[in-house]
């Protein structure tokens, strides 16, 4: 089974990353739109099935798409977001928290479009967090955590460098990091977003109600 990543961020929230080497069949579960490409197509079956893999009582059948291409349960029974890239899926749950995932293979793409995503003063604020760290993955991490951060708000039209920029970053292991961003578009949060370096991936994911440990700052 190729479980890449798994990780439970309280007794009501978990995640996993998902390796896919099966064909479509394996997965065995129902999606909600029509999509003709195959490896597409495979992605978001891998996708639906870590949610079952993760909450087996996560009614996959009862799943609506909103016009945002947000995937999620009119009841709000469970909370839940999921990325594919590559031959790779991820998606968190959890029963009561909302919540956002992103997982991306690093790449220069990234590096190259970063002044549209990160803003001067935020460039700033960011110098020296990632000296370790390739420029390409660094990039590439601070991209997942406002994709994720987008997911989890999940009503769409959000500026990626004036509505969500990183004011803090924190180091909680070689490759586990955790970003403050304030969320400027309605709710204006002081986001706790974590993001983590699993070659060959990047990961993020934010689950509110936001951490005390960021209030005030």
């Amino acid at each position: 089974m190729p479980l890449f990543f798994e990780h439970e961020v309280d007794a009501d929230t978990r995640l996993a990353v998902w390796h896919i080497t099966e064909e479509a069949p394996y997965f065995d579960v129902p999606l909600q739109r029509v999509i003709s490409h195959p490896h597409k197509r495979l992605q978001h079956l891998a996708g639906r099935f870590l949610l079952r893999f993760l909450f087996p009582d996560l009614p996959l059948e009862l799943i609506r798409v909103a016009d945002t291409r947000r995937p999620f349960l009119e009841d709000d029974a469970f909370h839940f977001s999921i990325s594919h890239c590559g031959d790779y899926a991820a998606a968190i749950v959890s029963r009561s928290r909302r919540v956002g995932i992103d997982v991306e293979l690093p790449g220069e793409r990234v590096s190259r479009i970063r002044p549209k995503f990160i803003g001067p003063a935020e460039d700033l604020r960011l110098r020296g967090w990632a000296d370790a760290m390739q420029p390409a993955w660094a990039d590439t991490l601070l991209w997942s955590v406002k994709e994720a951060a987008f997911k989890w708000y999940g009503k769409g039209q959000v500026d990626f460098r004036h509505d969500m920029p990183i004011h803090l970053v924190l180091q909680q292991g070689d490759h586990h990091f955790r970003f403050g961003l304030k969320f400027g578009k309605e709710v204006q949060e002081l986001l706790d977003v974590s993001g983590l370096i699993l070659p060959p991936l990047c990961l993020a994911f934010v689950a509110s109600p936001v951490n005390d440990g960021f209030r005030g700052y």
